[in-house]
């Protein structure tokens, strides 16, 4: 699997296609799978409610950020890899990171539902023919294709463990 085509996918999420220099979606997400939950189970109680700034979210509303829009994002290629022509709305995360709750949620079942979502993801973009990863579609008003999507995908979960391990544990 080659790198994504930038021309594909909207300009706004090139920094996340950026921060994923493997070639190979499912290698890609799969050894994310497995280093992010290492990580993430490496965090300290103390931390998992911590934000290093007024109006900054936590670490839990981070993750429960990364769930939400991996789902989105997954969908958006289920439908398209199916030829659905119907437009898809886009998503404002911060409303729905005001009408989350994780700050109740228990740390670990987080991880395992980050854990069963890529698991999730990795298999339906397996599941996926390279006729199926080339379709594209329109989400938020924009055209994009499948393939790109599960770049973003994991090049969006790196950007915000990038934050976490720069803004919130800093060495």
């Amino acid at each position: 699997m080659p790198k994504p085509d930038y021309s594909r996918i909207p300009e706004w999420y090139h920094g996340y296609l950026k921060q994923v220099t493997e070639t190979n979606l499912h290698k890609v997400l799969s050894d994310q799978q497995k280093t992010i939950a290492s990580f993430l189970k490496r965090i300290p109680d103390k931390k998992q409610n911590y934000r290093y700034a007024k109006g900054k979210w936590t670490i839990k509303e981070l993750l429960q950020h990364i769930i939400d829009s991996e789902r989105v994002f997954a969908y958006r290629a289920l439908s398209f890899s199916r030829n659905d022509t119907s437009h898809l709305p886009g998503f404002d995360e911060n409303t729905w990171a005001e009408n989350t709750n994780p700050a109740k949620r228990e740390w670990k079942e987080m991880i395992d539902e980050f854990v069963a979502v890529r698991i999730s993801t990795i298999l339906l973009f397996k599941s996926f023919s390279k006729k199926q990863l080339q379709l594209n579609g329109i989400a938020n008003n924009n055209s994009i294709y499948v393939e790109g999507i599960g770049f973003i995908i994991a090049g969006h979960a790196a950007h915000h463990i990038s934050i976490i391990k720069e803004r919130y544990l800093p060495a």
